[in-house]
């Protein structure tokens, strides 16, 4: 038995876990994320800014880009699952800028990201349509969520909105998909060739959120 392959394995656990029992502390509610301090975007400069700061912001949101990106980066072309997402998030802030309600948001957006996190902690996780599916799906209601901080702006600062946050979510999924490639190629040495440490920090997140967002419904906090 090696021990230091043990004591390396507990210690890359350890700080998983505790990593991800953080947002226990600060984790809110996945409500809308605003780069204006609250404000509404009134230019295309504001609308473009808020864009890429609120999938950016919301670490609910940047966690399942992440998630994305690194399943892309394990399944045989799995390029289509972030891609899936960003198109179908786009189609999630329509539906709320057309007034259509969506029911539960907030807990589907947390759950989501516990359930990718569990996937990618399996050893065999669903195949690229099973994927590609939930992840359409997850991407209607994060970009629900992204509707309701320019809900009600003028066409120019929405239009903007769409592209910065279509940019910064396929640039971060991007990322995570790189990163991921160099993982399981075993490009990093201090680094287990899987994924499955990243996929138990992302539980921790969305299991967080989830938390929070249940308990916010069960004890909603008055409004001051």
């Amino acid at each position: 038995m090696n021990l230091s392959k043990i004591f390396a394995s507990v210690q890359s656990k350890a700080l998983a876990i505790a990593f991800a029992f953080s947002f226990l502390l600060f984790a809110s509610p996945a409500s809308a994320h605003h780069a204006m301090g609250g404000g509404m975007p009134s230019n295309f400069f504001e609308g473009f800014l808020s864009g890429l700061a609120h999938p950016v912001i919301g670490v609910d949101h940047l966690a399942f880009i992440v998630t994305v990106g690194l399943f892309a980066a394990i399944k045989p072309q799995g390029i289509f699952i972030p891609l899936s997402f960003v198109l179908s998030a786009m189609l999630g802030t329509g539906i709320h800028l057309l007034g259509v309600s969506l029911p539960v948001v907030e807990l589907i957006v947390s759950g989501s990201i516990l359930l990718f996190g569990v996937l990618l902690a399996m050893k065999n996780s669903p195949n690229l349509l099973v994927m590609v599916a939930l992840s359409a799906v997850a991407g209607l209601f994060h970009g629900y969520a992204y509707g309701e901080a320019i809900f009600g702006a003028q066409t120019t600062a929405l239009v903007a909105y769409l592209v910065g946050f279509t940019t910064i979510q396929l640039v971060i999924s991007s990322a995570a998909f790189f990163i991921g490639q160099k993982v399981l190629k075993g490009d990093f040495s201090q680094v287990s060739p899987n994924l499955k440490s990243a996929g138990l920090v992302i539980c921790g997140i969305g299991a967080a959120f989830l938390a929070s967002n249940i308990s916010a419904l069960i004890l909603p906090v008055p409004k001051g």
